[in-house]
């Protein structure tokens, strides 16, 4: 099974899209396997987090400003791709250090996710984007 979600963002965020690919297994049937989700985009990640309390999405975005601040940032200055503006490098430079794919063993038709777990769409950039995440379920 394979199909595409696409996730409307605004600037820098955590999505949480738990539901949305929970809903996909459930609609196609899948029992007993792995799920693999890839994003298509070089400047936002996919990420396998807390749930419980958005404080977690907040300081992960904000330790992420604090290691790739923007273009602008003297520290920065050092950048060389700056063509899409001064969030762009950094939102590659996020994109290398989360994950843009994960797999998820999947049993009795349900994400073995941890009680406090969520699968997120992290979102580096600061305009709108229209974000793709392929997704594949292979039964046994």
């Amino acid at each position: 099974m394979i199909a595409t979600f696409t996730v409307e963002t605004r600037g820098p965020a955590c999505h949480d899209i738990t539901g949305k690919v929970a809903g996909w297994l459930r609609e196609e049937g899948a029992r007993e396997g792995v799920l693999t989700l890839m994003v298509r985009h070089t400047s936002c990640s996919l990420l396998i987090q807390e749930n419980a309390d958005p404080d977690v999405q907040t300081d992960l975005l904000g330790w992420l400003d604090r290691i790739a601040p923007s273009a602008n940032d003297p520290a920065m200055a050092w950048l060389r791709h700056r063509d899409e503006g001064p969030d762009d490098m950094p939102a590659h430079l996020k994109a290398a250090v989360l994950p843009v794919s994960l797999q998820v063993p999947v049993t009795a038709g349900r994400m073995m996710l941890g009680t406090w777990q969520g699968i997120y769409l992290v979102e580096h950039r600061r305009a709108p984007h229209r974000r793709q995440i392929a997704a594949a379920f292979q039964g046994t």
